[in-house]
């Protein structure tokens, strides 16, 4: 028991860093059964236009459904290596699509927002085809895709430019998430944002708060030294002067990495995040 304890924490460390074997081992975790998975749903033009979709089997119609954006400093990712993500979210009863989108230097912001956007209104249209409910739909994200699901429940004007509204979104998750981090000091960090040097307030999520977003679950790890946890608490600050409402959960023991590696069976041990995520969801009122 202490060897496997070892090695999951071994495993939590690396998991999303380059290298294959961290991530097959996180997706073998999940066992197939008892979700089904449809690869390559277009939403997009283009290679980066694509999602997954992950839903339960033999599920009854009208799922919450929940939009995965992964992380990656919007600048790498691929939908395929959150299969354990995914598919665990799936096995508690939720219909979820992972979809790719453009990253640096293919694009600068605010491009990967609008393919976000673009993803989620494609759910929005089709989610009762697939089983899922369309007036409980849920944007989550992890780091970078954390940003992407706040940067469409708090600005509205790129759902709406993607043929959607924000306030067809039931709720949104942000793990790890980045919504208040001016000055940016990382030189790779500048490039993805430098279309945007005129008004560096445009790309942050909390600069948009205006008490209208739909509710917000905000989970962050208090060891995170990649997206400090200061983030999520002026974010919620922000959130609750406006008059709306946010919940914020830090998990003392977790970094950057931990938080959503808890979402695999291997890692629940660590923290609640599944539990809390699912609760979450569970209460939230159909819009």
């Amino acid at each position: 028991m202490l060897k496997l304890i070892r090695s999951a924490w071994a495993v939590s460390a690396t998991a999303l860093r380059p290298g294959r074997a961290p991530i097959d081992m996180l997706n073998a975790s999940v066992l197939p059964d008892g979700v089904r998975v449809w690869r390559d749903i277009a939403y997009a033009p283009g290679p980066r236009g694509m999602m997954d979709l992950y839903a339960p089997h033999d599920a009854p119609a009208g799922l919450p459904v929940v939009v995965f954006f992964y992380g990656g400093a919007w600048q790498s990712g691929e939908r395929g290596d959150y299969h354990f993500a995914a598919a665990s979210l799936a096995r508690r009863g939720l219909l979820v699509a992972v979809p790719d989108y453009r990253v640096y230097p293919a694009v600068q912001f605010p491009a990967f927002v609008a393919d976000a956007a673009a993803a989620t209104a494609a759910v929005l249209r089709r989610a009762a085809e697939w089983g899922g409910d369309a007036r409980r739909v849920v944007v989550m994200g992890h780091s970078a895709g954390a940003y992407l699901a706040a940067m469409l429940a708090l600005n509205p004007r790129f759902l709406h430019a993607a043929g959607a509204s924000r306030d067809q979104l039931a709720g949104w998750i942000g793990l790890a998430g980045p919504y208040d981090f001016l000055p940016i000091t990382g030189a790779d960090i500048k490039l993805v944002f430098a279309s945007a040097n005129a008004d560096l307030r445009q790309t942050q999520p909390i600069h948009f708060v205006d008490g209208q977003a739909p509710p917000a679950l905000l989970l962050h790890g208090g060891r995170d030294k990649t997206v400090l946890p200061r983030n999520s608490l002026h974010l919620q600050a922000a959130i609750e002067a406006a008059g709306g409402a946010a919940e914020l959960r830090i998990y003392p023991r977790l970094g950057h990495v931990g938080i959503v590696t808890g979402l695999a069976p291997l890692f629940r041990f660590r923290a609640p995040v599944m539990a809390h995520i699912r609760s979450f969801i569970a209460v939230l009122p159909a819009r």
